[in-house]
């Protein structure tokens, strides 16, 4: 029997991810390639929403009906990366009660559990909703780390012997006699830049068929293929609060607009979010009013966080696609459904598929069908067992156990880790070494740095999204020293120290938008911390002295120039 064919897949966030894992499961050959780490584009700007399909039960009920099947799968295959929060979607006085009974019974016509409870029944279940709150529909809304969920696919893939390669940007698509050969692609140097390969320099991927799963960059890797892939990028913006102000996902009950979702997210919660469509899925405006947008409307429904404190926000950009033969429309009106775009019958192209739009919670239907479709290439008859089969993490994950006794953790700690490592627990956080807590916001202990390393490399920014250290109140302020302590041994001080300002920089790009009030404090606090205190920033005994005043006129003159640890510019927020 021949070997199997070689698949190269573009994209490291969840399309891609989960490409690589059901494609490397029914025995084909899987390299995936990213330019960042994994969930660097839309995956890792997204709000955590698991879409139960009530916000689609109206506008698009192909998408709702494809949501809740997902949904369902989701909660059975990665136990340890769902929280099933419920969501409400609420109605106001002056909100329409025809759209009510219109969004009630889209939801029930696409299976779509869906009750209604009065205001005090809402209220009761979450007591900071605002008081005229009239009714809401309830309905299995959930929130899902979109970290956690790729890097357990991306787990699964290299179980079924894929190759993943992060921080490696595809430079040209291979093509021979009118057919994708290949990809030319240039791989990052640097330890820890890479999870599996060769370090460094520009390689020639050979591939018997290449995947467009890049979202709003497919339109890039068109171009370099010589084919017109028409995605209309759309800018979210997303508003990270302090604290969990509700444990329940609320949404307004209004046609679809600006600032009317919030999502509990782990320790936190995220406003959400903008829909503006923008010419390039990285170069975009940044806007500090939408911030204030999200605040200032979302406190209609939840009027504590007109004084919660704001710890950063985000942009994501949604990858949305709209067939040539539908026309032009407003981008708030365009279908979050998916595409599979076969480039040899659309554009006469062998060897190459792309799949656009749709969104995280149907990730896995994406992947099965692009799957499928690339079996039928080669005539090979291999089932789907995504839907299935757990991923790693959340085998046999039952019940979130006491870790107190058994690893001396305090009891909060212990069901932290537990949640975040599901079925793996006890193979992480078994060890005869001291295991302090390492980032005390989200609990984060040194066995699952040390883990996280041993999976990343030195890269600090690819621990964090395995681990959500840094990713709490403080913004790494206490913690980002620490995580660059535990490279100490087995990495050279050169590069814990480069990984240490890159993570500084990736945690201060989300917050130069929620400078005011408290959080202004935080972050000069964190500055002295780590700039001055630890000296990452320059050396004051060389005559250049830090200027602390350039904190006093608050949020825009609140970025001192030529930092090596505090970035400046505002691209490529986390969305953590």
């Amino acid at each position: 029997m021949g070997s199997p064919p070689h698949i190269a897949v573009i994209g490291g966030g969840s399309t891609g991810a989960g490409i690589a894992r059901d494609l490397s499961m029914r025995g084909l050959d899987v390299t995936l390639v990213e330019q960042g780490n994994l969930t660097h584009g839309t995956t890792g700007r997204m709000h955590g929403l698991l879409h139960s399909g009530g916000r689609y039960a109206v506008s698009d009920r192909a998408s709702a009906r494809e949501c809740i099947e997902e949904n369902r799968v989701l909660r059975e295959i990665a136990t340890h990366c769902v929280e099933m929060t419920g969501g409400l979607f609420v109605k106001r006085p002056e909100d329409d009660e025809e759209y009510f009974q219109e969004k009630l019974r889209g939801c029930r016509a696409c299976g779509i559990p869906a009750e209604v409870v009065s205001g005090a029944e809402a209220r009761a279940m979450e007591p900071h909703l605002a008081k005229d709150v009239e009714k809401a529909i309830s309905v299995p809304d959930g929130a899902v780390d979109p970290f956690r969920l790729v890097v357990a696919n991306a787990a699964s893939a290299i179980e079924h012997g894929a190759r993943i390669e992060t921080h490696s940007t595809v430079r040209d698509v291979l093509i021979e006699d009118g057919e994708v050969v290949g990809l030319e692609v240039e791989h990052a140097s640097g330890a820890g830049k890479r999870v599996h390969g060769t370090e460094g320099g520009r390689e020639e991927i050979r591939a018997d068929y290449v995947v467009n799963a890049t979202g709003a960059w497919a339109g890039r890797i068109g171009e370099m293929a010589g084919v017109d892939i028409e995605v209309r990028p759309s800018k979210g913006v997303m508003t990270i609060m302090n604290v969990r102000q509700v444990d329940t996902v609320i949404n307004r009950c209004r046609p679809k607009g600006d600032a009317d979702i919030v999502v509990p997210h782990e320790t936190t919660a995220i406003l959400g979010t903008t829909d503006e469509e923008v010419e390039d899925p990285e170069e975009y405006p940044e806007e500090g009013w939408e911030v204030d947008l999200m605040i200032e409307t979302l406190s209609e429904l939840v009027p504590m966080l007109e004084d919660a404190r704001t710890i950063r926000s985000f942009w994501g950009v949604r990858p949305l696609y709209e067939p040539p033969e539908v026309g032009s429309t407003d981008p708030t009106d365009i279908t979050r459904d998916y595409f599979l775009l076969d480039h040899a019958e659309r554009d006469g192209l062998e060897g190459m598929t792309s799949i656009v739009g749709g969104k995280f919670t149907t990730y896995r239907m994406m992947g099965e069908e692009i799957s499928d479709h690339v079996c039928a290439q080669f005539g090979i008859d291999a089932d789907c067992h995504t839907a299935d089969v757990p991923l790693p993490g959340s085998e046999d994950f039952t019940v979130l156990r006491d870790y107190m006794d058994e690893f001396g953790l305090r009891s909060p700690i212990g069901r932290r880790s537990v949640e975040r490592l599901g079925s793996r627990a006890d193979e992480v956080l078994t060890t005869s070494d001291p295991n302090p807590t390492v980032c005390t916001c989200e609990g984060v202990t040194r066995a699952e740095i040390r883990d996280a390393i041993e999976g990343s490399g030195s890269d600090l920014n690819a621990v964090r999204i395995r681990t959500r250290a840094s990713m709490g109140n403080c913004q790494g302020g206490f913690c980002c020293h620490r995580m660059a302590g535990e490279l100490h041994g087995e990495y050279d001080e050169d590069v814990a120290r480069q990984a240490w300002d890159e993570l500084l920089q990736e945690r201060w790009k989300g917050q130069r938008h929620a400078l005011w009030g408290e959080q202004l404090s935080q972050a000069a606090l964190n500055y002295a911390l780590h700039a001055t205190t630890q000296n990452r920033d320059r050396d004051p005994a060389d005559g250049d002295p830090v200027d602390f005043t350039a904190f006093d006129g608050g949020a825009r003159s609140s970025e001192p120039s030529g930092t090596a640890g505090v970035a400046t510019d505002g691209g490529g927020q986390d969305g953590d």
